[in-house]
């Protein structure tokens, strides 16, 4: 129960973002770091610098992959998934991220800022829906 109340209390502070954020964050994380550096990264605790280098992952590449997972979870509906949770923007991201640092939940390096997810990408352009006037709406016009 205590976890629950600090997921409400981290999103609060990150601006008030639903709890399902902090999961589809963390899944994300996960998906993105099995997508660049394998599964093995994800298998054994870190035990030193080295290995949490072989973890990280930039505040672009995090994006695309948080990007990439939503699609894959939500298919055509993952802007509006995200937009319901308060995540309109990349920088959304950001503040998840960098307000669940701040809880001690995740870990950045000294050269991770807010900044690094600012206007990576276009919502409207990354998750737009299918144009309607497309090849298999022209089609069944035939």
């Amino acid at each position: 129960m205590s976890q629950e109340i600090d997921l409400k209390q981290i999103m609060h502070d990150a601006g008030g973002y639903a709890p399902e954020s902090y999961r589809f964050i963390r899944d994300g994380l996960a998906h993105t770091v099995r997508t660049i550096h394998g599964d093995a990264a994800l298998e054994a605790p870190p035990t030193g610098d080295d290995e949490e280098d072989s973890r990280h992952v930039s505040g672009e590449q995090l994006c695309d992959g948080l990007r990439d997972f939503g699609v894959k979870q939500y298919g055509l509906l993952a802007r509006t998934v995200l937009s319901r949770w308060g995540i309109r923007s990349t920088e959304d991201f950001g503040r998840i991220i960098f307000a669940m640092v701040d809880a001690g939940l995740m870990r950045t390096t000294e050269d991770d800022r807010l900044e690094d997810f600012v206007n990576v990408y276009s919502f409207d352009e990354v998750f737009r829906e299918p144009d309607p006037s497309g090849p298999i709406a022209a089609g069944s016009h035939n």
